[in-house]
């Protein structure tokens, strides 16, 4: 191998206009010296960087016309040099270059490889990778801007700064047991006590908006419940704007889960129309019923419907005992013949239309604890939750040594703290935790 220079396709497998071959490592120039003819006088060691180069490339029995690209080690993605391929896009092309590349002593890259080497050569943080397949894996506007708020740094940055503000605790700490005839803790300890429980405060602050990262991040499942005949499918029909669930006035004809997806403000909600909650005797319908309420505990939102042109029956009862416990909203529907004979948190109508957007910024609210700015910081990875939430208690442990003056354990706790938060950027990850999170990647990045 070329000292364990690397190689991938970047874009898509299968045919395209272009395709764009990635190879990084100390023997990236000598590669594109092999398989690189560049028009014009410029030989391909005397290439500037950053800069577009015309010619041929040569592949297993073939050539084809392209260009390439080289990006000097530390200003590339990975920190290391690397060299671009741009040709016609295709299988066998793309194919065939990266066997001549292999050729010469080159090794295919691995799942994420590319920003593995970024993170350690300290050209991203774990957060920011993190942020970085989020991002490539979003489908929707939220799933974005969350992803790039982390690929850019700003909650690395974050923790940093807390960081910073433990070491500066820390430091009169370590003085002051070092050296306790100078007073130095004595001198300094509100100042001490505050600088903890700022920084207490303020992973709280980011730990409170998990609950709206977590939404946009991952979708909210919703499940639509009810007895048979009170308008789930049409409420269904209603909120995705076509015709998914099959609906007739025949009850029990939803006998399994219908499932469509729609977004409000930016954020992925996924509708689940289950069959009628009922006690039957046709086996198969009864299966449906088992299912929808096996959902309903596996639901992010559980969106009760009822017959508002009708007074409340026991089966009703029996649903809404079935999610007391749940996040819920009660819709009455058929509110073109609602008499209001029951209380409800919204009254709609699936078949007019009227109430609908309503619902749904009832259920963008009940999703995400309140409105949101989708270019500001939040919270959407578990892994983070669970190391600012134990940084959290540590800090909190901490101030309850002060009222004990026990120094030591205060200066442990701080630390311990410093060591959780650096978990999110990466600096105290273990090594388990970082190949869990490049093998989310694809190849070629």
């Amino acid at each position: 191998m070329i000292n364990d220079t690397i190689a991938a396709l970047s874009t898509a497998i299968g045919v395209g206009g272009v395709a764009v071959i990635r190879v990084s490592g100390d023997g990236a120039i000598a590669v594109a010296e092999k398989i690189f003819k560049p028009l014009g006088g410029v030989k391909v060691k005397d290439f500037e960087p950053y800069k577009m180069y015309v010619g041929e490339i040569c592949g297993e029995g073939f050539t084809d016309f392209g260009m390439c690209v080289y990006f000097k080690a530390p200003k590339s993605f990975t920190g290391e040099d690397v060299v671009e391929f741009h040709s016609h896009g295709g299988i066998a092309i793309t194919t065939g270059i990266l066997s001549k590349i292999y050729s010469l002593g080159v090794r295919p890259a691995t799942k994420g490889e590319y920003t593995k080497r970024a993170f350690l050569n300290g050209k991203m943080s774990l957060a920011s990778c993190e942020g970085l397949i989020d991002m490539i894996n979003s489908e929707s506007v939220g799933e974005v801007k969350a992803g790039y708020y982390l690929y850019r740094e700003k909650l690395t940055e974050k923790i940093k700064s807390l960081q910073s503000e433990l070491t500066y605790a820390l430091a009169f700490i370590d003085a002051g047991i070092d050296y306790p005839e100078e007073g130095v803790v004595e001198d300094n300890y509100d100042e001490i006590k505050k600088t903890v429980a700022k920084v207490k405060g303020e992973v709280e602050e980011i730990i409170s908006r998990y609950r709206s990262g977590r939404a946009i991040k991952s979708g909210v499942k919703t499940a639509l419940l009810g007895k048979p005949n009170t308008g789930k499918s049409s409420l269904l029909n209603r909120l995705l704007d076509y015709d998914k669930a099959i609906v007739s006035p025949v009850a029990g004809t939803t006998r399994d889960v219908v499932e469509g997806e729609i977004h409000i403000g930016g954020v992925r909600f996924f509708l689940s129309d289950t069959a009628g909650i009922r006690d039957s005797d046709d086996k198969i319908e009864s299966v449906g019923v088992e299912r929808a309420k096996k959902i309903i505990k596996g639901s992010d939102i559980c969106v009760v419907v009822l017959d508002g042109s009708s007074d409340l029956t026991e089966e009703d009862e029996n649903v809404l005992k079935e999610t007391e416990n749940e996040n819920r909203i009660i819709v009455a529907n058929k509110c073109d013949k609602d008499e209001g004979r029951f209380a409800a948190d919204i009254r709609v109508s699936a078949l007019t239309g009227e109430g609908i957007d309503e619902l749904k910024e009832m259920l963008f609210q009940r999703a995400v604890g309140g409105k949101i700015d989708l270019g500001g910081d939040f919270l959407t990875e578990e892994r983070h939750y669970i190391a600012l939430k134990s940084a959290k208690e540590t800090l909190e442990a901490a101030e309850k040594n002060f009222s004990a003056a026990a120094l030591e354990l205060i200066a442990s706790d701080i630390k311990t703290a410093w060591d959780q938060l650096g978990e999110v950027s990466g600096e105290t990850a273990s090594e388990s935790i970082i190949d869990e999170i490049f093998s989310k990647f694809c190849v070629g990045k």
